[in-house]
């Protein structure tokens, strides 16, 4: 068994799925959780991959072009009984939950899936893992000198602690999960707020606003305006200007 890692060593998790652009997606998402991310897209890949890196959590796509990650699971269960699985899958019927779990799996979600429902879906694996126990990780996000802290609602950039009201740290938290891809307005009123304030409201535009005042005053912008597309957060690469 692996020993349970410290507050330094970084959880180890491995993404096998066979669709590049997803592998990459996933990867970079959860790299910012302070993730080491290894990838496979195959299930001969996948079992290899397993077996070396010992992960904590694995996300594994049902539909591999060889082995099929039900098999995958199977031909690695007994080696790594202690490894917390996450199957992917483009059918979320009842059936296939059940054959996913009865291999061995720890949790299922259905394509299409949210990015940040992934990690939600990870994390709380984590905290099941008997790995970790309860030396599971805190849940932090980091892009750049930004901190959001999942746990306690903490929020810094360069250290400076930022006051957030839970909308805005909703936001922020939706952006940092994404960090570096374009964001519409639609996809922000649809994970942040969960329900139609209708096409004309501004609330995504003023809520911007607010965390631009907090985030980004003083400070190189992280938060940026693509007209008529949506909006991005990146890290910044310049000095704070206080």
């Amino acid at each position: 068994m692996d020993s349970p890692p410290t507050a330094a060593t970084s959880i180890r998790v491995l993404v096998v799925d066979d669709e590049p652009n997803l592998r990459h997606l996933l990867s970079a998402v959860l790299a910012r959780q302070g993730w080491t991310v290894e990838t496979a897209s195959t299930g001969r890949a996948a079992v290899e991959a397993a077996r070396r890196l010992r992960p904590h959590l694995m996300v594994l796509d049902v539909v591999l072009p060889d082995i099929d990650g039900v098999d995958v699971l199977r031909t690695i269960r007994g080696d790594l009984p202690e490894t917390m699985v996450l199957f992917l899958t483009a059918n979320g019927t009842v059936a296939n939950r059940i054959t996913g779990i009865a291999a061995g799996g720890d949790d299922y979600v259905a394509k299409p899936f949210s990015v940040e429902e992934v990690v939600v879906r990870l994390r709380g694996l984590l905290r099941r893992s008997p790995l970790l126990g309860s030396g599971a990780p805190t849940p932090i996000l980091e892009v750049g000198d930004l901190r959001l802290n999942e746990d306690n609602h903490e929020v810094s950039r360069g250290g400076v602690e930022i006051r957030l009201t839970a909308t805005e740290f909703a936001l922020l938290r939706f952006l940092m999960l994404n960090a570096d891809r374009v964001l519409t307005r639609e996809q922000i009123l649809d994970r942040v707020w969960e329900y139609d304030f209708g096409r004309e409201s501004n609330v995504v535009e003023i809520y911007i606003s607010y965390l631009r005042k907090k985030i980004d005053l003083g400070r190189s912008p992280m938060i940026h305006t693509l007209r008529r597309v949506g909006y991005i957060l990146r890290a910044s690469t310049e000095p704070a200007q206080l």
